[in-house]
């Protein structure tokens, strides 16, 4: 019997996890039209230096619409790839997206604030999740990236961010700022 290579240390990579919608582009209510896709201000621009910096750019985004019969799962394909487009306008490529399409209240294996997605990563591309990050607009979001053991969680003030920043429990690990460029500015300073 053979078995998978798993890569050492020294052969594994660094990520920085995305949450899509209010995070990389502009919250629109169950986005499912391509032509509705807007990049966030200075996003481009952030996800380019940490690319540069080495780290891989990976998605993992929640599609409840989907379950919930709003769209299509084609759709989301069709908004992921625009969102591919706009980005690789600024030089990004993204190493892989993630989608959970089913509502809250069905079975899900990667629906966050699941760490599923992060896992499968760290198995399918040596993502060493200890080394990694996560970036979000909403709590799921953090506490999928706490599940998982990266680094850091930062919460962006961007979508439900500013909400969810004014919820968050005393005391919390959330890294808050107030947007994808300050994001990668305090992850890029990072030891």
């Amino acid at each position: 019997m053979r078995f998978p290579r798993i890569p050492t240390d020294t052969t594994m990579i660094r990520a920085v996890f995305l949450d899509r919608d209010g995070t990389l582009i502009e919250e629109r209510h169950y986005l499912h039209r391509p032509e509705d896709v807007a990049l966030l201000p200075g996003a481009g621009g952030a996800l380019r230096q940490l690319q540069d910096a080495g780290f891989h750019l990976i998605q993992v985004t929640n599609q409840s619409g989907v379950g919930r019969g709003y769209f299509t799962l084609a759709d989301v394909e069709r908004v992921n790839r625009r969102v591919a487009e706009e980005f690789a306008r600024h030089g990004v490529r993204f190493t892989h997206v993630y989608v959970a399409p089913e509502a809250p209240d069905q079975p899900s294996r990667g629906r966050k604030p699941s760490p599923q997605f992060l896992f499968d990563a760290r198995d399918e591309f040596g993502v060493d999740l200890a080394r990694s990050y996560l970036i979000g607009d909403k709590r799921i979001d953090l506490e999928c990236g706490w599940r998982a053991g990266v680094k850091a969680c930062l919460l962006v003030r961007t979508g439900y961010g500013q909400q969810e920043a004014a919820q968050l429990p005393a005391g919390s690990p959330a890294i808050v700022v107030d947007d994808l460029p300050r994001a990668a500015h305090w992850i890029l300073n990072q030891p």
